[in-house]
C-alpha cells in the first residue's frame, strides 16, 4: 500500500541531445537514486529561481562532462510515482528540451545520483530499463517501471514554506494559454485585488493540481476562470519568473518562483466571458482585438502574458 506516503512536488528540466552518428545521450541512474540501474536522459531538478533552460545546462555538464546549448522545446509532461522506501509520492513537472553539444568530453561520476553515461543508437536505448518519460520522448514504447501511488494525494498546487533564510518560498508549476476565437480576438483576464500584479491583464490559466498534465489543467481553468471551452493547440514556450518578496492575499512576504509553460488555443464558439471561480485571483474576462490589444504595453500586462504574445506573434 502507497496511501501514507508523504506527498512532494517538483519540478525538473531534461534534454534530447544526438550526435552526428544519430545516436542520443543518456545517464544511468545509480544507487543512491529513487530508481538505481534505470536510464533517463540528462537533467534533473530546478532550483530555486532557476529557468529550466539553464537546469538542462547546469545538469547536463555535472552528470556527463558536456557543455551543451539548447536548440529548442520539445515537451512538457507531468507523472507521479511512489517511492516507499523514502516514504513519499512524487509529482514532477518536466521541461523537455532538445540540445546540441558545445564542447567537454564524457565523464562518468562517483557517488552521485547518476552514474554512467552513455551514448545509444535508438535500437539499442530500446532494450534499456527507461524512465517513461524518457522512452516517450525518445518514442519509444516501454513498460510502465514507476511505481504508481494508490491514489492520488491532496497537495495545494501553491505551497509556501520557510526557505533557508526564513523566508518563505514557493515554487509553483502552471499553465496558461494564449487563447483566439474566430473572430481573432484574443481572451484576457484581469488580476484581482490583493493579488501579485493586481489590475493587470493576464492570461487564463493557472496552477496544475498535483497528478494533472498541463493541458488537462489548463482546459480546466479556462473554463473556471472564463466560461469558455477550447481546443488546445501548440505549446508555445515556457517562462520563469522569481519574486523574491512577492505579496499576495497570504499578508507576508513569500521568495517566489514561478515556472510556466504557454500554448495556443482555440475557442470555436466564443461567448461572453464570465468568471465561475469567484474570490480567486481573476477578477474579470474579456475578449480583446487586435486593435485593442496593440495598445496594451508591458506595463498594462504581467510579463508572462507580454511573452507569450510574443511567442504568437500578437504583441
Amino acid at each position: 500500500m502507497t496511501t501514507a506516503l508523504e506527498p512532494l512536488r517538483r519540478i525538473a528540466a531534461y534534454a534530447v541531445i544526438t550526435n552526428e552518428a544519430g545516436q542520443v545521450l543518456l545517464v544511468r541512474a545509480s544507487a543512491q537514486s529513487g530508481t538505481p540501474g534505470v536510464w533517463s536522459l540528462p537533467g534533473g531538478a530546478v532550483d530555486h529561481g532557476e529557468h529550466p533552460n539553464d537546469t538542462v545546462v547546469r545538469e547536463t555538464a555535472a552528470e556527463t562532462g558536456l557543455s551543451v546549448a539548447v536548440t529548442g522545446l520539445r515537451d512538457v509532461l507531468a507523472d507521479i510515482r511512489a517511492l516507499p522506501h523514502r516514504g513519499v509520492t512524487i509529482h514532477t513537472d518536466r521541461v523537455i528540451y532538445a540540445a546540441r553539444v558545445r564542447g567537454g568530453a564524457l565523464r562518468e561520476r562517483v557517488g552521485q545520483p547518476t552514474d554512467l553515461v552513455d551514448w545509444f543508437h535508438p535500437e539499442d536505448a530500446a532494450r534499456l530499463p527507461l524512465r517513461p518519460f524518457t522512452a516517450g520522448a525518445l518514442g519509444i514504447t516501454e513498460a510502465a517501471i514507476d511505481l504508481l501511488p494508490d491514489e492520488v494525494p491532496d497537495f495545494p498546487s501553491f505551497f509556501a514554506a520557510p526557505g533557508p533564510d526564513g523566508l518563505h518560498r514557493a515554487q509553483r508549476f502552471a499553465a496558461y494559454a494564449v487563447v483566439t476565437d474566430r473572430l481573432q480576438r484574443v481572451l484576457l483576464t484581469r488580476i484581482a485585488e490583493n493579488y501579485p500584479g493586481a489590475g493587470k491583464w493576464h492570461l487564463p490559466g493557472g496552477g496544475t493540481d498535483y497528478g494533472e498534465q498541463p493541458g488537462v489543467a489548463l482546459i480546466r481553468e479556462l473554463v473556471e476562470e472564463t466560461g469558455q471551452r477550447g481546443r488546445l493547440g501548440e505549446l508555445l514556450g515556457v517562462a520563469s519568473h522569481r519574486d523574491p518578496a512577492s505579496l499576495g492575499p497570504e499578508g507576508y512576504p513569500i521568495d517566489w518562483h514561478g515556472v510556466r509553460a504557454f500554448y495556443r488555443v482555440r475557442v470555436d464558439r466564443a461567448t461572453k466571458p464570465k468568471v465561475y471561480d469567484q474570490g480567486g485571483s481573476t477578477a474579470e474576462a474579456r475578449w480583446v482585438t487586435r486593435d485593442e490589444l496593440v495598445e496594451l504595453g508591458p506595463d498594462d500586462c504581467t510579463e508572462v502574458t507580454y511573452e507569450a504574445l510574443r511567442a504568437a506573434s500578437l504583441e
